[in-house]
């Protein structure tokens, strides 16, 4: 039975790409009745009915999936994030990149918009030892395309960022073929417009898909599994080498003395805004009821 990979869905309808070619596909009923919803990324084994015609037939097992956008088997969210017209919460950068980091899921990040605003101190809070790539791009000069070109090269790609911060004209560049509609920044609100309407994987070759969506405001972080407070601090890379090296081994690196993670901290090791959203999540992460986190 022919597999291939699903590259958009809308309105019950999966267009599922082939090594033979797109075949538009309905899914069979058993996935209603067992509570699964086929999503855009999702790897399928399609059974052809009539010409580029097929259904659904399984769906493969995934390595990770979102809520909103609803897409699966992402190697990499590219954090779009700027410094000007809008400027980006940190914290919001932080806490999809935890998101990510709970699945399974790489991260980019790219400080957008740099031939306006370098963005200095943003780029600084995600470079200190996280591990994470971090460009500067823009997509009016071309800086850092091409080094972002070749970090998502074969692999299946998710972008995301606060609306305005310019997603859609970043892809155009790096993919002019996709021609995506661009909106406008409201200079008295400070933010743009959402242009995408549904989420969809663009074929850019050398096997690399991309997913643009909607931003984070359609990133929908209260849809997402909570995450158990003890489970926080390994989603923040930069607190791994310290973990199991506290005096309390309970610590939960707020202000418990003999604390590993503060000490880094105190040394410049781990950047201040990083530490303060953590302890915005760990308070989050505590709000929730045992029966919310099964």
């Amino acid at each position: 039975m022919p597999e291939g990979r699903i590259i958009r869905a809308l309105s019950g309808f999966y267009e599922v790409r082939t090594e033979t070619g797109t075949v538009s596909c309905r899914a069979r009923g058993k996935f209603r009745l067992d509570g699964r919803t086929p999503l855009v990324g999702d790897l399928v084994e399609v059974q052809p009915t009539e010409a580029g015609k097929g259904v659904l037939r399984a769906l493969l097992p995934r390595k990770n999936c979102f809520v909103r956008p609803a897409v699966a088997n992402v190697d990499a969210l590219v954090l779009l994030a700027a410094n000007v017209n809008p400027v980006t919460d940190p914290f919001l950068v932080d806490r999809v990149a935890v998101i990510a980091e709970h699945v399974g899921c790489g991260v980019i990040v790219c400080v957008n918009k740099c031939d306006l605003d370098r963005g200095d101190a943003l780029a600084a809070a995600f470079s200190r030892n996280t591990g994470y790539p971090v460009l500067r791009t823009s997509a009016e000069t071309g800086e850092g395309v091409e080094e972002l070109r070749a970090l998502i090269r074969g692999k299946t790609v998710a972008f995301t960022g606060n609306s305005g911060v310019g997603k859609s004209s970043l892809l155009n560049r790096l993919a002019p073929e996709l021609d995506l509609a661009v909106g406008e920044v409201s200079e008295r609100l400070g933010r743009g417009r959402h242009t995408t309407r549904h989420i969809e994987l663009f074929d850019v070759g050398d096997e690399t898909y991309i997913a643009d969506t909607p931003g984070f405001s359609s990133f929908d972080l209260t849809q997402m599994r909570p995450i158990r407070k003890n489970e926080l601090q390994a989603c923040f890379p930069e607190f791994r080498p310290y973990l199991g090296e506290c005096r309390f081994d309970d610590c939960t690196h707020r202000k418990e003395p003999g604390c590993a993670v503060l000490d880094a901290l105190g040394r410049g090791e781990i950047a201040p805004s990083r530490h303060e959203s953590y302890l915005k999540l760990y308070e989050i992460s505590a709000s929730y009821k045992e029966w919310e986190l099964e």
